[in-house]
């Protein structure tokens, strides 16, 4: 298994860090325990695929246990209640159905890498069929699965460039999967049509929060039904209905701060609490239903502080049952809400996270010139999250399987309760907060102060002023002043993009998925500095804003969390 901690010790960043890194690499490992598994057999470049050969169908075991303006908020109020749902259930392959084993991979992981990047081809079967399920996971080279804290796949989407997708130009997106790894499960009668002739490509975007390369394969299994086996026979399509706050966005993603959004629920909902999210163009989370049909499935995908993404139906003329509408808008219906369950002991502040998707006998009819929109909702009382994210799949068919039956959303409530996708992965074992003798970082509080250089570098990553493993004086500036940072690791290999992002002081607990987050009651953040397209800022300096009142402000990259620093503001003479 992959020790966390034993990654930072493989680079020399500065005595601190090394220092740090040497208890570290002899404290306990994390990430899940895997089976070996075999090498690949056949490439295609990237590409790498174990073989067509079933994998195992046994039922896993589910545990159940430009500047920003800074925002000034009053303390935090208590945090939003998490809703609850049913236990996860147990994944058994259907009837019919083989579950084969693909893998993308190696990939060569730089330090520090959090890059968008694409595949020209994948493995994908061999025979015609149907598609009926497909579940997402990590490798590293030795099989097992790393640790959330130490690299993950912030997204991967599978896209099918035989087809057109429904709601955008892009290629057919059909799967897409975040480090919640939430699994696509179509209701049995149902299948995602397959022609071994379909091409198929992946984007995805690994997180290496840690300044060391590695390897990494991308992990899909996919239960299938040949075309020519009797449990095809009678099979309904279905297409999927990419729906996202950002849809057609390279880089789909929209900042939650700190206190906005409804002040009594203590939550921020977006695109609704946004001002002007789209600007002149159309909504960009609507889609206007291409003809009569079925929704027969649905779930969820959101980042860390999201507490559910909702579906909601406007057509016109009609009028929403009382209770299940959505407030101050007309006509519209609320179809599904997929619920955020956390199993990290903090609350909603990680990946620990499983969302709740419909459950298996619910189907919608909806009609052609209907205008299917979603919404994503967080909670803003305990801190701000950035880059955030907010996207609904549905599974359409233009008929129903014999013997099912839909509901009209206008005449009968839909948005039933979901079931839990699945139960906390080991990989997020590693929640971080309380001290950690191996950082060992320095409350800056207490320290002196020192005059700001200008600008401040960002080296290997070190914040050569401030940086709390070093314990130096702070860097200071009195108030109306700024002090600018440069991030001079931004050209090496593919890009280290670093982040300047406030957190509550001290901020000295330690590093793991839950723990540093951007909680602090005056807010700011750099963006990820960098020139290299989504999703980096498109500089590599940046200044705190000349309004910040005199205190001392503790900041993390958002990036690569062990990273950790302050500046100072003093008052004016």
């Amino acid at each position: 298994m992959l020790n966390r901690r034993f990654a930072l010790a493989c680079l020399a960043i500065s005595a601190s860090l090394l220092a740090a890194c040497a208890s570290a690499s002899s404290s306990s490992s994390s990430g899940s325990s895997v089976p070996s598994i075999s090498e690949p057999d056949t490439a295609v470049s990237l590409a790498t695929v174990t073989s067509d050969t079933p994998a195992s169908t046994d039922a896993p075991t589910v545990a159940t246990t430009a500047n920003p303006v800074p925002v000034t908020v009053a303390a935090a109020p208590t945090p939003t209640t998490i809703k609850r749902a049913a236990k996860p259930k147990v994944v058994v392959t259907p009837a019919g159905a083989t579950r084969l084993h693909y893998e993308v991979g190696p990939i060569d992981i730089q330090p520090g890498q959090n890059t968008i990047e694409y595949t020209s081809s994948i493995p994908k079967p061999k025979v015609d069929g149907w598609i009926v399920r497909l579940a997402p996971n990590l490798r590293l080279a030795d099989g097992s699965t790393p640790a959330v804290d130490v690299i993950h796949l912030h997204h991967g989407v599978w896209l099918n460039t035989s087809a057109v997708d429904s709601t955008s130009a892009l290629p057919e997106r059909f799967f897409a999967a975040g480090e919640e790894k939430t699994a696509v499960e179509i209701p049995a009668g149902y299948g995602y049509p397959y022609k071994a002739s379909d091409g198929w490509m992946l984007n995805y975007m690994i997180h290496n929060l840690w300044p060391t390369a590695t390897k990494i394969w991308i992990q899909y299994d996919i239960d299938f039904i040949a075309a020519d086996s009797p449990a095809a026979v009678g099979l309904v399509p279905v297409r999927p209905i990419w729906t996202d706050v950002q849809n057609g966005s390279v880089y789909p993603v929209f900042d939650v701060i700190k206190g906005s959004g409804d002040p009594l629920a203590h939550t921020y909902t977006y695109p609704d609490d946004a001002s002007s999210p789209y600007g002149s163009r159309a909504p960009k989370n609507e889609w206007v239903v291409d003809r009569d049909g079925y929704i027969v499935a649905t779930a969820g995908h959101l980042h860390p502080g999201g507490l559910h993404t909702d579906m909601w139906l406007r057509r016109a003329g009609a009028t929403p049952l009382d209770g299940h509408a959505k407030t101050n808008t007309a006509n519209t219906a609320h179809l599904f809400e997929s619920t955020a369950h956390y199993w990290e002991p903090a609350g909603a502040v990680s990946w620990d996270v499983a969302m709740t998707a419909t459950p298996p006998n619910w189907r919608v009819a909806v009609r052609k010139g209907d205008v299917l929109s979603t919404s994503a909702t967080y909670d803003s009382s305990r801190a701000s999250w950035y880059e955030s994210m907010g996207i609904m799949v549905a599974w359409m068919a233009d008929t129903l399987a014999p013997s099912d039956t839909a509901a009209d959303p206008f005449a009968t409530a839909v948005d039933v309760a979901g079931s839990l996708t699945h139960g906390h992965l080991a990989e997020n074992d590693h929640h971080g907060g309380p001290f950690d003798p191996a950082f060992n970082y320095v409350d800056s509080l207490a320290l002196p102060s020192q005059p700001a250089a200008s600008p401040i570098p960002i080296s290997s990553y070190v914040y050569s002023q401030g940086d709390m493993l070093k314990g130096d004086p702070i860097p200071t500036v009195t108030a109306g002043g700024t002090i600018t940072y440069r991030n001079d690791d931004a050209s090496i290999g593919k890009g280290q993009w670093h982040t300047i992002t406030a957190c509550k002081a001290p901020c000295t607990g330690g590093t793991g998925i839950a723990y540093p987050v951007a909680d602090a009651d005056i807010a700011f953040d750099s963006g990820q500095l960098g020139v290299g397209g989504a999703p980096t800022a498109g500089r590599i300096s940046w200044t705190t804003p000349a309004t910040l009142p005199a205190g001392t402000y503790t900041y993390f990259c958002r990036i690569h969390p062990a990273m950790r620093g302050a500046f100072r503001i003093a008052a004016t003479p």
